[in-house]
């Protein structure tokens, strides 16, 4: 059995559950797929794993769907945060897509020194993630947590959590600061990618001053922050993840 259509839920999900529609998931499956009575939708509420249910009910306004088989269980990724500055609007939601594609648990834009944009609309943003997992198979939904200043996430930051800080000044350095080799597990880890304008010098201070910190250059050329945020998920998840 096979679904043309991927719908994350927040319900439960088991043999023979019914699960109530939004009248926005509604009106996609219905209005926008023109999907009709008995089609098969995969749902996945991040908690449950992937199961495949029928149109049990279908009208603009809202449906049920009926499980009826379970497919496969929650792939949860490696305990990695994505941090990153904030950029232009349609560069963060690039990042916080990616991001969800590549495996963090959970993304954090941040405030620094040289962030020009000052809010966010964290549903937007945790909307955006949702469907990014819809697209990609995923069955893990990060959470997108609201903006907060970065010297703010440092004074609060857990003991155990390593930090990969990718700074821009490695790159006149040689322009690479490899991760240490993993032949154990790791434990908890966070990437943490700067601003446009780079990291201020008392941030870069703090930064290397923290025991937690891995300090990681990306290549010998100044990478834009979204395309940053890409090669340091890769190389971690190379070293250390479930791309291993």
């Amino acid at each position: 059995m096979s679904a043309k259509v991927r719908l994350f839920v927040e319900h439960p999900l088991g043999e023979a559950q019914p699960v109530p529609l939004s009248r926005d998931q509604a009106n996609y499956l219905f209005a926008v797929m023109r999907l009709g009575d008995d089609a098969r939708i995969a749902l996945f509420n991040g908690k449950d794993g992937e199961w495949i249910a029928r149109v049990g009910q279908a009208n603009k306004r809202g449906g049920i769907l009926i499980c009826e088989e379970f497919v496969r269980p929650v792939l949860t990724p490696p305990d990695l945060w994505l941090i990153f500055a904030l950029i232009k609007k349609a560069r963060t939601d690039f990042i916080v897509e990616k991001a969800v594609e590549m495996g963090a648990r959970r993304i954090l834009p941040v405030q620094t020194a040289f962030t020009n944009s000052e809010r966010i609309r964290q549903d937007r943003l945790q909307a955006h993630a949702v469907e990014a997992a819809e697209q990609c198979g995923g069955t893990f939904v990060p959470e997108v947590a609201d903006l907060q200043k970065l010297d703010r996430l440092l004074a609060d930051w857990p003991a155990d959590r390593r930090l990969m800080f990718c700074d821009e000044g490695q790159v006149g350095e040689g322009g690479t600061a490899p991760l240490p080799s993993a032949d154990q597990p790791p434990g908890p880890w966070a990437i943490l990618i700067g601003p446009e304008g780079g990291f201020s010098e008392t941030e870069r201070a703090r930064l290397r001053a923290m025991p937690q910190a891995q300090i990681v250059g990306l290549g010998p050329r100044i990478l834009r922050a979204d395309t940053a945020a890409v090669a340091a998920l890769t190389l971690w998840q190379i070293t250390y993840g479930d791309w291993r």
